[in-house]
């Protein structure tokens, strides 16, 4: 097989910040998805049914959706509601953050409830708030059981966010389809993407696996 290494080079300078790219709208995407799946997660758990039945169907929805076509509402139909056309920088940060909330809802949820209720029984005894409870006593020992799940859910992500290339945002796979497009070439581009993609899921993997040890 004739393997050209000229045609990475020439690509190099623009794969390396289609890296930085994925990179960044991974991680604003897994922050703000924490974020609205904290709340979600809250919603999930309420009392009243219907309180709690909105979050359900979020949850539902996003989860049983393919994430390839929830890109693609956002990008064309949501997003233009907004700016009056498509922009594909916010449209990745949206629908990742948007997928990535009904993930970490669950991971909260089930953090949150596998805590014994006797300390939150306990908590309140001594005079805590509800809200007292669940911030110092409930959560900080939920997060580190979080930790493993958020890890996975993470790299998830990244390996998730290739499907930016459909709407153009230029991530690695965009880059690699032009190199593609370009050289008429097949092993170069996405051999390529392949081992940028290995680096970055072993390298968090390992970061997280760390992490996971200090907590």
């Amino acid at each position: 097989m004739d393997f050209r290494f000229d045609i990475i080079v020439h690509y190099l300078p623009v794969l390396l910040k289609g890296t930085l790219f994925t990179i960044g709208v991974s991680l604003v995407s897994i922050l703000c998805g924490s974020i609205l799946g904290l709340v979600i997660g809250f919603g999930k758990m309420a009392p009243k049914w219907y309180f709690r039945w909105p979050f359900h169907a979020y949850i539902n929805i996003f989860r049983g959706t393919p994430l390839y076509v929830q890109i693609l509402i956002v990008h064309f139909g949501l997003i233009p509601l907004f700016y009056g056309k498509t922009y594909a920088l916010m449209s990745a940060f949206v629908a990742l953050s948007l997928n990535s909330a009904a993930y970490s809802a669950e991971i909260f949820r089930a953090g949150i409830q596998s805590i014994d209720p006797g300390q939150r029984e306990a908590a309140l005894s001594l005079g805590m708030t509800k809200l007292q409870a669940m911030r110092f006593i409930i959560l900080p020992q939920a997060i580190k059981r979080m930790v493993p799940a958020f890890g996975n859910e993470f790299i998830v992500l990244v390996k998730d966010s290739s499907l930016l290339a459909l709407i153009a945002a230029p991530e690695i796979m965009y880059w690699s389809n032009t190199m593609k497009g370009q050289y008429l070439r097949i092993w170069e581009p996405y051999l390529t993407a392949a081992l940028i993609y290995f680096i970055l899921t072993y390298s968090l993997s390992k970061l997280l696996n760390y992490i996971e040890r200090k907590v």
